[in-house]
């Protein structure tokens, strides 16, 4: 039997790199919007359904479960049937659940149709970074990462603004229908203009891998989820998915090591480089997103603001991570990675705590946003420049299993981060009864958000000292272990 998979990425010209890079951006700004606008209209909708926010929610789980889940089927799917047409199904997948979510008569059939969208969402981001990677030598690396970074800066600016005013001045269905359109466009684009994968050998799928990690990232995932919800770890709901998953994904890692086809490449944790940044995208991420859940709510009910005037203060930044994002990951091509990235997370880390010391019930905004500004200054350093480092070695047979394991273990410290900070944060409001109390509440849980940004610089030291140097377009690949830059 043959399959298809993409072509090395050191033969890829400029003019593939742009045509795939059109395309990825398309496709992931509508699933970071998506997400975005969906999360602003989660109140409005348990007021359309008549359901609790506790059964609403399951809008956005639903979906991350469903993303969690399908991620790690990624790299085996790029090898059996392409990253071409593995892409194409994905944009189908999540177009075709925008369409029928929109339809949805009851809250059970909206979220079941989310885990359609979420079946879709998960393979888009791997299959498009893998597809970028393939395509850009490493001369052309660091600027195209930058422009993956694009939906970073527009999704979190006019999500929560998009989707405020889809819901006050048309309908709830609207949030998914704004989808359509640039679905249709991105497919269009996607059948046009990504090139067509050569032809390989197939691979097997590790039926038992993907039966331990798919199952196990959700269960865990689930169970972070409820006991950040509830405020509490223990409790029956959360305990057990998080005990069950851990021990499947441990499962999952005894696999790995020793069976000859596995789901994902876990030999690539041989590469210095690679674990170290795989090591700095749990622990930033957990810092980072972390404190996004915290900032909104801070707003909101200790200082009164609307969700929408809370989305207009974190413009600012949005604009500061996209725009130093812009800038690093054109630089990462010529400076020391490990420099770049641990003075970003230094300056990101600088940033929250002028934050959280400034924290108070009357704080002026301009003061809040300006300490925001420098965090976004430095986390722009930080997340796409680790990604660029981390898959630049990788040979073209090895991209889409470390894109794919990036995606995971960004996804599982993003939950991490949120649940933690929902789990001490409704420990020390639990008795905040004034504005200052809520206020001390929350300036209390800024620092474990401190804490985790900081923890990421330890692995962060192991990044390469110096720059390599890119090698001629007609270069030989560059085995995941072959070189080491110290």
């Amino acid at each position: 039997m043959s399959t298809v998979t993409g072509p090395a990425r050191t033969a890829g010209p400029p003019a593939a790199l742009a045509r795939t890079l059109v395309v990825v951006v398309i496709g992931s700004i509508m699933a970071v919007l998506d997400v975005t606008i969906v999360n602003v209209a989660l109140h409005p909708l348990a007021t359309v359904f008549d359901a609790p926010l506790a059964t609403v929610q399951w809008v956005a789980t639903g979906y991350t479960l469903a993303l969690c889940a399908v991620i790690p089927v990624a790299a085996w799917a790029m090898g059996r049937f392409g990253a071409k047409r593995t892409y194409l199904t994905a944009l189908a997948l999540f177009t075709g659940g925008s369409a029928v979510a929109a339809l949805s008569s009851g809250i059970e059939t909206l979220v079941l149709f989310r885990v359609v969208q979420g079946l879709g969402g998960g393979l888009l981001v791997p299959v498009g970074m893998a597809m970028v990677i393939r395509a850009a030598d490493r001369e052309h690396m660091g600027r195209a990462m930058a422009v993956l970074g694009v939906p970073v800066l527009i999704g979190p600016v006019s999500g929560p603004i998009l989707g405020g005013w889809l819901i006050d001045t048309a309908s709830w269905h609207w949030i998914f229908l704004v989808n359509l359109p640039v679905g249709a466009v991105a497919l269009v684009l996607a059948a046009r203009l990504l090139p067509s994968d050569e032809t390989r050998p197939a691979r097997r799928l590790d039926v038992p891998g993907l039966l331990m990690l798919s199952p196990g990232l959700a269960l865990l995932i689930y169970g972070l989820t409820a006991g950040g919800a509830h405020g509490d770890f223990t409790l029956q709901g959360a305990l057990p998915p998080i005990v069950a998953g851990l021990l499947l994904i441990a499962g999952f890692v005894a696999r790995g090591l020793t069976t000859r086809h596995p789901l994902l490449q876990l030999r690539l944790f041989r590469d210095r480089t690679f674990a170290a940044g795989i090591a700095t995208m749990v622990l930033f991420p957990a810092g980072y997103f972390g404190s996004m859940l915290l900032t909104p709510m801070y707003y909101q009910t200790t200082r009164g603001l609307t969700a929408t005037e809370s989305g207009l203060l974190g413009v600012p930044l949005a604009v500061a991570v996209g725009t130093s994002m812009q800038i690093a990951t054109r630089r990462i091509d010529r400076v020391s990675p490990r420099l770049m990235v641990v003075s970003g997370i230094v300056v990101a880390a600088l940033g929250l705590s002028l934050f959280g010391l400034q924290l108070g019930p009357g704080t002026p905004y301009w003061r809040l946003c300006a300490a925001m500004l420098v965090m976004g200054a430095g986390v722009g350093m930080v997340m796409m420049p680790v990604n660029t480092t981390a898959t630049r070695t990788l040979a073209p047979d090895d991209v889409p299993s470390g894109s794919t394991t990036i995606n995971i273990v960004s996804q599982i410290g993003t939950s991490i981060g949120t649940a933690l900070m929902s789990v001490v944060l409704a420990s020390h409001m639990a008795d905040a009864a004034s504005q200052r109390q809520q206020a001390a509440a929350f300036q209390h849980t800024y620092w474990w958000a401190v804490t985790l940004l900081a923890l990421a610089s330890v692995p962060a030291l192991f990044l390469p000292r110096r720059r390599r140097s890119p090698g001629p377009s007609t270069a030989a690949p560059v085995t995941a272990t072959a070189v080491r830059t110290r």
